[in-house]
């Protein structure tokens, strides 16, 4: 079983306290939210069991009461994840993993407040899940995990596709921008971006729950980029960085003279984000919209490496991760003895707040890194 301990200065949560729907955590004075869809942020359960009933209720004429009971389920399931797997505040997790499931029966027998059906089963759910797993992200207590992470700086850098990068994320990121996109073109799209009244367009997103449902993190990826201080924050950054127009968006994340002159950080929510940011529009965009047309031209219509172009979401870019990591996990040999030191009755996960990738959905993601365990054990 993983565990990782709260600090000494943190007291520990109680079971009961978790588990109790109006209860808000607080760490250093502020609550601790988590999330649904990556964006959509709560400070208690009861908070996040108003806005599931909401989504349950948002297309009475084209939902069955089959699919929505379905869909508050999954909601809370994933929901009561996003709570006990926080990226902020490792106790709830703690306290899930430091009692045995029949306390965690008792405690939720105990709950006097109301409940939606499931509620129970779910907690159940994770805390099995995540005794028997390690989440593999930047900022995990667990050493091997924190290594695993795409966000690990690599000291000596990496080799992938003729060039050097900090990070597999570095290169994750990198690829998004066709070879010849330059910060001027950047600059130009998101202008075209913000002269736009998006209301409109997410709102056709929003009315067709066939669309919505299985798109659900890049559509409200979407409302949060497009909004128009986002947009403003996108061109202040690239601003902030001092590039030059003409430089070449790929390239000034390759390695240069000097190491780590974007954070991994900073590769996602600055380059990962602008650049999934304009491959959505285009993914969402009718066929006859001329912005959709705009973003073609600078080669905003798929992934372009070398001779091939890829979807951007299509299984063969996808697979391209695996093809990174054959190079970390199987030709880097301390990643590779990382990876083989976790023993195989503990899974590799990588869960944040609920958030997804539309370019590679976690489920996809946590099955490759499972594989190339595998992989790093036979070849070892």
């Amino acid at each position: 079983m993983v565990t990782s301990g709260a600090s000494a200065q943190t007291q520990p949560i109680p079971l009961q306290e978790i588990v109790t729907p109006s209860t808000v955590i607080s760490k250093d004075g502020r609550p601790v939210t988590f999330a649904l869809h990556g964006f959509k942020e709560f400070k208690s359960l009861a908070e996040m069991f108003s806005y599931i009933d909401s989504q349950t209720r948002r297309w009475p004429s084209i939902l069955t009461d089959e699919e929505r009971s379905g869909l508050g389920r999954e909601l809370l399931r994933r929901g009561i994840e996003s709570r006990v797997v926080s990226m902020a505040d490792e106790r709830p997790l703690e306290a899930l993993l430091t009692h045995t499931s029949e306390e965690l029966r008792q405690a939720i027998a105990q709950v006097k407040e109301s409940v939606p059906p499931g509620f129970g089963e779910a907690f159940l759910g994770v805390q099995e899940k995540w005794k028997h797993s390690v989440n593999c992200w930047s900022a995990s207590s667990y050493l091997p995990g924190r290594v695993l992470s795409n966000w690990y700086p690599i000291a000596e850098g990496i080799q992938l596709y003729g060039a050097t990068y900090d990070s597999t994320e570095h290169f994750w990121q990198a690829v998004k921008y066709h070879p010849d996109i330059s910060v001027a073109d950047l600059t130009e799209m998101l202008g075209m971006l913000g002269q736009k009244d998006w209301r409109p367009w997410i709102s056709r997103l929003d009315g067709d729950p066939k669309l919505y449902l299985p798109n659900a993190y890049a559509v409200e990826f979407l409302r949060h980029n497009l909004a128009p201080d986002r947009l403003r924050w996108f061109r202040d950054e690239l601003g902030r960085h001092e590039l030059k127009s003409n430089v070449r968006v790929r390239s000034v994340q390759q390695r240069g003279a000097a190491p780590f002159r974007f954070s991994a950080l900073e590769e996602k929510v600055l380059w990962g984000d602008l650049a999934d940011l304009f491959h959505l529009v285009y993914t969402f965009s009718s066929p006859d919209d001329p912005l959709r047309n705009k973003l073609a031209v600078r080669h905003f219509d798929g992934i372009y490496l070398g001779e091939r172009r890829m979807g951007f979401i299509s299984e063969e870019f996808r697979s391209l991760m695996i093809e990174i990591w054959r190079v970390k996990y199987l030709q880097m040999a301390r990643f590779g003895e990382v990876i083989r030191s976790i023993p195989m009755e503990i899974r590799l996960e990588h869960f944040l707040n609920d958030g997804d990738s539309p370019d590679i959905p976690i489920p996809i993601y946590v099955g490759y890194l499972n594989q190339i365990r595998d992989l790093a054990r036979t070849q070892h």
